[in-house]
Order: C-alpha cells, then sequence, then structure tokens
C-alpha cells in the first residue's frame, strides 16, 4: 500500500505539503497542487481517513440532507450545484433523502452526529419555512431553499421568488399590456404569496387595476396534495368577450403556463398575439417543448446549491458572513410566448 510519504517522493515535495493538498488547506500554489495531485493518481493513494479525524478532529465530510429535493426533476441542479462546489474543495459528500418524515430525519441526524459529519446543507423541494433550532443539532448547518421560522440568525440560501415575479410583470407591462391576470401557486405557500404581492405592487405602480376575476389559484386541494385545475380556469376566463379579458397571463409555474397554453388554443385564441403567458420556474422539460416556447422567470437552483456550498465552507473556515439569509436573483428567460 502507498503511503504518504510516497506521494510526496514522487511530487518532490514534503510529507507536509502533500497533506495539506490532502486536507483541502489554502496557500497552496496551483502547481505544486496539481502535482501532488497527479502523484496521488498515479500511485492510487488513498488518505488514512481515520488517523486525519484524530489529527483534525474533523471527517472531511459533509451532509446533505434532502426531504424530496433528490428525486424532483426541477430541483436536481440544486444537488448538482452543491456537489460541483464541493468537488474543489478536497471534501466527500454523504446525501441522505428523507422523504419529508420527521422520524427518517432525526435518524439522519444522528447518524450524522456519529460520524462526526463537518458541516449540513439542509435542502427542500420548494421555498417554504421549516421549524429548525441549530444548537438542537451541533453541527455547522446552512439552509437551502428554506429558512428557519422565526429566526433571522440561522444561515439559508433563497429564490428571490418577489423579485422574479416583479421583473416579469415589468416586462409585461413594458410591452404595452395593462390587462394581466395572474393564475397562481396553492396561495398557502411562501413562493406564492411573494410572487403575488409582487405582482399587485408592479401593477399598482403603475397605476393598473388588478381584477380580481382574473387572479385566481391553478390548484386545488390542500398544500402537499393539489391537483391542477388552470386549464379549466384560464378556459373560464379567456372565455370573455376581447375587451373583458386579460392580453396577458402571468403564471405561477410553468406547468400552469402550459396548461394556459393549452387552454387559449382549444379556444382559437393565438400565443403571444392573442394572449401573452409568462410561466415561472423554467423547468426546461416544459419551458422549451411548448408551442410557442415559453418565457418564464428561472429558479436558480444550480445557483442556489453552489452558494449554499460556499456558505457552509466559510462557516467552517471561520470566515464572517455579513449577509447570513441570501436571495439569489430570479432571472427572466425570454422566448416566444410573451
Amino acid at each position: 500500500m502507498q503511503t504518504i510519504k510516497d506521494v510526496a517522493a514522487r511530487a518532490g515535495v514534503s510529507d507536509r505539503t502533500v497533506s495539506r493538498v490532502v486536507n483541502g488547506e489554502p496557500n497552496i500554489s496551483k502547481k505544486t497542487r496539481v502535482r501532488v495531485e497527479e502523484a496521488i493518481a498515479e500511485l492510487n493513494y488513498i488518505p488514512n481517513l481515520a488517523a486525519r479525524m484524530v489529527r483534525t478532529n474533523r471527517s472531511g465530510v459533509l451532509g446533505v440532507i434532502t426531504d424530496v429535493v433528490s428525486t424532483t426533476p426541477n430541483s436536481v441542479d440544486l444537488i448538482r450545484g452543491i456537489q460541483d462546489r464541493i468537488s474543489t474543495s478536497g471534501q466527500s459528500i454523504l446525501i441522505a433523502n428523507t422523504s419529508g418524515t420527521l422520524e427518517e430525519e432525526n435518524k439522519v441526524w444522528r447518524t450524522f452526529r456519529e460520524h462526526r459529519i463537518d458541516g449540513v446543507l439542509y435542502a427542500t423541494m420548494y421555498h417554504r419555512g421549516i421549524d429548525f433550532d441549530p444548537e438542537a443539532h451541533a453541527i455547522p448547518t446552512v439552509l437551502v431553499n428554506c429558512f428557519a421560522e422565526g429566526r433571522d440568525d440561522v444561515p439559508a440560501v433563497l429564490p428571490d421568488d418577489y423579485g422574479g415575479e416583479e421583473g416579469a410583470t415589468a416586462y409585461l407591462i413594458a410591452a404595452g399590456h395593462s390587462r394581466i391576470g395572474y393564475i397562481t401557486l396553492n396561495p398557502a405557500i411562501i413562493a406564492a404569496r411573494l410572487r403575488r404581492q409582487a405582482f399587485e405592487d408592479v401593477m399598482r405602480r403603475h397605476d393598473l387595476a388588478v381584477h380580481a376575476t382574473w387572479v385566481t389559484s391553478g390548484y386545488e386541494g390542500p398544500e402537499g396534495g393539489e391537483s391542477i385545475c388552470a386549464y379549466e380556469v384560464v378556459r373560464e376566463i379567456l372565455s370573455a368577450p376581447l375587451g373583458e379579458r386579460p392580453t396577458a397571463l402571468l403564471s405561477g409555474d410553468d406547468e400552469i403556463a402550459m396548461q394556459s397554453i393549452f387552454a387559449a388554443m382549444s379556444l382559437g385564441l393565438k400565443v403571444p398575439d392573442d394572449i401573452a403567458i409568462v410561466g415561472f420556474d423554467d423547468f426546461q422539460m416544459i419551458s422549451t417543448r411548448t408551442v410557442p416556447r415559453l418565457t418564464t422567470v428561472a429558479l436558480p437552483y444550480y445557483e442556489i446549491g453552489l452558494r449554499a456550498a460556499d456558505k457552509l465552507l466559510a462557516m467552517l473556515a471561520g470566515e464572517a458572513d455579513d449577509e447570513v439569509v441570501e436571495r439569489l436573483p430570479c432571472p427572466l428567460v425570454r422566448r416566444e410566448s410573451a
């Protein structure tokens, strides 16, 4: 079995330099780091993690706790962002999916403590508040796509849902639309409330009326058990005479937007000539495949994952972070539906 001394001899550096590279320590030149990493690969050297844990009191492993994120197609980029950032830090990742159950989550936390996990990224499928007390787990943690209810001292990275819908509404108004409807997500969801508030605020700033009959939910049923009803809702709205219906619709997500396109087509209306439609999420299985392709607001899942990992690594390095709870921009992606 190859040892650290063998790697040092192959790379032409000291044992200490090899150890620093393996541990992901800073202030090592790129040239030296590459030489050591090449020697490690050539010799198939496996670091003694147990010895490192004793020496540094760190495992070199970061934990990722998810509810159903890792099995949700439109948020897989969140995990990819985390993995891409952590892969450059010389540390490993252990991902645990709780399926949204408290019992399973408690088991995961216990396992992470037993294995002396250095830090945790706690990710949720959709933007929401959670009951979280960092002192209860005694592991440095950054919340991802969620935040601690009633606290502003728990590090978190979130999408700026308000800003995203604000930009989309302003875009439609700038394009000449004054009669704008909004088909929302379940109002119980935080993102739905933030996006609707942004829509209403922008409309008021431009002295435009918000028609109550044009603002309604595209889902029915309780949170977590909703079923989509956007097609029927939009068809009813667009069945009104020309001057009594909106010329543009904002959608709570891309699935609602897709159903809105179908409803418009069923009435013989053309998108965007007769009705402009804007989605939210940029779920590309929908947004790039509708006809016309969907103008939508992108949720920056990949960037959220990257930034959350950066935040955790900074915490572990003892670096101060001025912005405890960060909200990342949700940019408008212009295609052909609006």
